[in-house]
Parts: structure tokens; C-alpha cells; sequence
């Protein structure tokens, strides 16, 4: 095993086991329910933005694979204080990330810690695991909510 599959694989479970801002937000600004059928992953995302739309505070909670959860947990930690657009713009990358259109090393981007996930794409069953949250917080900037991931 590589040493980027081990850190990989020791991320995942430290998040999973221990998954940071993991609970409801009281009175949010903005919320979405995402639902995964194909694994049975399901969600909540809560976000509060500020007037200056910034992200004041995001947090999640439900019920998924280690890999659902701990990427959850690392996207709420990266969110907090961005504003709107970088969250967009994080999104984007994570999504090329995740099925194999970016890569961490050779790529521009602004992904930090969650480039952990580049090799996500080499198992296309947990593409939407790893992206289930993603698609959710961006349900809820768009006011949507409810997210599938079919």
C-alpha cells in the first residue's frame, strides 16, 4: 500500500469516527436534505451566511459510509468563513477531483486538504459517496431542498 493510500485511508476513518460539526444548526440560513438510493447515504447540510454572504457557520448531520461521512466533515471545516463564491468554486473543483478531471499535484487549484480525494475516481461507486455532501451545500446556497444523487 502506497503512502497516499494509507493517509487516505487513515483520514477517512479519523473523520468518520470523529466527524467535525456534526449536528444541526439552529435557525440556518440556508439548508438542503441529500439522499443517495443507490448506497442509502442521507444527509443534512445547514449553512448560516452573513450579510456580506459568507459562510458564518456549516454543519451536517445523518447517516452514511465513512466515505459520505468524512467528506462531509472536511468540506465543513473548508467552508466555514468563505464566502459564497469560493464555496462555488470549491465545488467545482472538488467535483473535477473526485471523477478524475483534476489533478491535485499538476493542477491549478485551491482544494488543500480535501486533494486527499484524488483517487476517489478509480472507484466510480463512491464518486457520489465522496460528492453526496458537495451537491447538497450547493442544494442549499441554490435554495433547493432536496438533492439525489440519481
Amino acid at each position: 500500500m502506497t503512502d497516499q493510500n494509507e493517509l487516505y485511508q487513515q483520514v477517512i476513518l479519523e473523520h468518520n469516527k470523529k466527524p467535525r460539526n456534526f449536528k444541526k444548526l439552529e435557525k440556518p440560513t440556508h439548508m438542503a436534505e441529500g439522499y443517495n438510493p443507490l448506497c442509502g447515504d442521507h444527509l443534512m447540510v445547514y449553512l448560516n451566511l452573513n450579510k456580506d454572504n459568507t459562510i458564518e457557520d456549516v454543519t451536517f448531520e445523518g447517516d452514511g459510509c465513512a466515505i459520505s461521512k468524512a467528506s462531509a466533515s472536511m468540506m465543513t471545516m473548508t467552508l466555514k468563513g468563505k464566502s459564497v463564491d469560493e464555496a462555488n468554486k470549491l465545488f467545482e473543483e472538488f467535483h473535477q477531483l473526485v471523477t478524475g478531471n483534476l489533478n491535485p499535484d499538476k493542477d491549478k487549484n485551491i482544494l488543500g486538504k480535501l486533494a486527499i480525494f484524488s483517487n476517489v475516481w478509480h472507484f466510480p461507486a463512491r464518486v457520489k459517496c465522496a460528492s453526496l455532501c458537495w451537491h447538497t451545500m450547493k442544494g442549499a446556497l441554490d435554495k433547493k431542498k432536496s438533492i439525489s444523487t440519481e
